[in-house]
């Protein structure tokens, strides 16, 4: 059977673009190590570059299924945009694409901020300068322009447009975790109840390939971790598994992306003296000046650290410390999602979850992409400016972002 078709994007996509056949993990790598190096804009933006990078670009997956994954790593605790990158990585060349995907789009901004942890704070200006005021304005036009091209794919009657308004709705008054959990819950159930749409086929070429027992064998992982890391803390009383377990819990119980994630990393460093809070806070300052995900705070904090663990060492291991948990989550979750959304009243729910997205991604687009990045009219030129480069020229993203650093540090001086 032909597998399902993409509906069209509006913005360069091809209607009937077939998916591109399986790859390597250095193609992986090198792909989501350019997407390392320049996704700016926290993880809404992260997916609007990832759904222009592999939907449009490289047709990896059509929109559709891409929508499927995002809803998925959105009712998934952790870094949603790492999930959907390690999934993206396993769908196109296995474990090793996974590792491949992580690995590059993690460790750049990884490295950095331990660079910045050994001796860089002299830098610590560049959050204010006007390259980075830049970046943070590229952000607006891609989220912009993903919200704009999934809500014409995924609200194309009046029911789920309606669903994405009332999710919106929720994420605005709602606190941020609980507004964005709160909307995808209530448009999922919304969705099975209200919307009368067709059982969906299983898409063959869309298999992520994650045997069953891997999956397993993932989650028991996960929960071994989640209950035996504190166990053994308390036991040994050790302040290195102490620190251990309050990373990992911080990477398995969030929700609402990387800037939740920062009062419980604070909680678990500052009050035992591990880290003082000038330095936690010099190096939250840090990490909005850098591409990838926010997540990578935990490196800069594993490096600066007083302890048995420091350094490029102890940088490297809370990174993993706080990016596993979402890693065995999103893989014990593959195969068990790829099976259940062929089902009626499944794709009903995530008719109504991908309604959900939707809303979610408007609201952030107002607040905290808008809200954080333009100040001006001289910013608000700039942001249409790159969106019309993005949707009408066509111009590749990274391509766009250097563009608008430039444009923003001419503009500053």
């Amino acid at each position: 059977m032909e597998p399902p078709r993409s509906p069209g994007t509006g913005s360069g996509a091809p209607a009937d673009a077939e998916p591109a056949p399986p790859g390597g993990a250095v193609e992986v790598l090198l792909a989501f190590l350019r997407l390392g190096l320049t996704s700016f804009g926290g993880p809404v933006a992260h997916l609007g570059y990832f759904r222009s990078e592999f939907v449009e670009r490289r047709h990896w997956l059509d929109e559709r299924a891409f929508a499927d994954l995002v809803a998925l790593t959105q009712f998934l605790p952790g870094p949603a945009s790492s999930q959907t990158g390690i999934a993206l990585g396993w769908l196109r060349a296995g474990w090793r694409g996974a590792l491949a995907a992580w690995a590059g789009f993690t460790l750049p901004s990884a490295i950095a901020m331990i660079a910045f942890a050994l001796g860089i704070a002299q830098h610590g200006a560049l959050a204010s300068s006007g390259a980075v005021r830049g970046l943070k304005i590229v952000a607006v036009a891609i989220v912009a322009q993903a919200v704009w091209t999934m809500s014409r794919a995924l609200c194309p009657d009046w029911p789920r447009r309606v669903l994405a308004v009332f999710a919106a709705l929720l994420a605005f008054v709602l606190p941020p975790a609980l507004g964005q959990v709160g909307a995808i819950a209530v448009s999922g159930l919304l969705g099975w109840w209200l919307l009368e749409l067709p059982a969906r086929q299983a898409v063959a070429h869309l298999s992520f390939g994650v045997p069953t027992a891997t999956a397993v064998a993932a989650l028991v992982l996960f929960a071994l971790l989640l209950l035996g890391l504190p166990l053994a803390a308390a036991l040994t009383h050790s302040p290195l598994l102490h620190l251990l377990d309050g990373f990992y819990r911080a990477g398995a119980l969030v929700f609402g992306g990387g800037h939740v994630v920062l009062p419980l990393l604070q909680a678990a460093v500052v009050p035992g003296g591990a880290v003082s809070n000038a330095d936690f806070l010099a190096g939250y300052g840090a990490a909005q000046a850098v591409p990838g995900p926010l997540f990578t705070f935990a490196a800069y904090l594993g490096a600066v650290m007083d302890g048995r663990l420091s350094g490029w060492i102890g940088g490297f291991a809370f990174l993993v410390a706080i990016f596993l948990p979402g890693a065995l989550l999103v893989v014990g979750a593959l195969p068990f999602w790829d099976s259940l959304r062929s089902h009626r009243s499944v794709g009903s729910a995530v008719a109504g979850v991908n309604a959900g997205v939707v809303g979610i991604l408007a609201a952030a687009l107002v607040d905290p992409v808008l809200a954080s990045s333009v100040h001006s009219a001289a910013d608000a030129g700039l942001a249409l400016a790159c969106l019309a480069l993005l949707a009408y020229a066509r111009l590749s993203p990274v391509w766009v972002v250097g563009f608008a650093a430039l444009a923003a540090s001419v503009l500053a001086s």
